[in-house]
């Protein structure tokens, strides 16, 4: 299943310090946040908290998306992809929608499974789709609200 706006491009990290060094030298950064934050998650082998350290780096009118896995069981999704060493590793895109509701009512018709959700009702929520047997890597869609779009830089 493909639909929504994509806007993002995200990449796996054991050192995104180094990765948003290398944005700023190499790309046209229009916008970048930083963040060290506890989710909540929900994964197919149970809920859990995992500590994400996240890099947000906006390029024109695309959305690079660095994650360095920190701690917590709820994040293998993202740790078992890490590479050996510091490089970036593509791991997903992440595609807009404008109704949740909608949106998570056709998710349950398609035969992707969801990997991993989470977010906070009225604000943000996300899911992810695994459909690496069809594309290559995972496809996340997110819902969030006109304010919260323009706060993450969205234009």
């Amino acid at each position: 299943m493909l639909t929504g706006h994509h806007f993002q491009n995200a990449y796996v990290t054991r050192n995104v310090d180094k990765a948003v060094a290398q944005f700023r030298d190499q790309a046209d950064v229009r916008s970048l946040s930083e963040i060290e934050v506890p989710v909540q998650l929900w994964t197919p082998q149970g809920e859990g908290q995992g500590v994400q350290k996240l890099a947000f780096v906006w390029v024109d009118d695309m959305q690079f998306e660095l994650i360095q896995p920190i701690s917590g069981d709820v994040l293998a999704l993202y740790r078992d992809a890490l590479p050996d060493d510091d490089r970036l590793v593509f791991h997903h895109i992440c595609n807009r929608v404008d109704d949740w509701a909608a949106f998570m009512a056709r998710v349950e018709q398609q035969p992707y499974p969801v990997v991993l959700k989470g977010g906070t009702p009225g604000m943000l929520e996300f899911v992810y789709l695994d459909t690496r047997p069809w594309l290559g890597h995972y496809v996340e869609y997110v819902w969030m609200g006109p304010d919260r779009w323009k706060g993450m830089g969205g234009l």
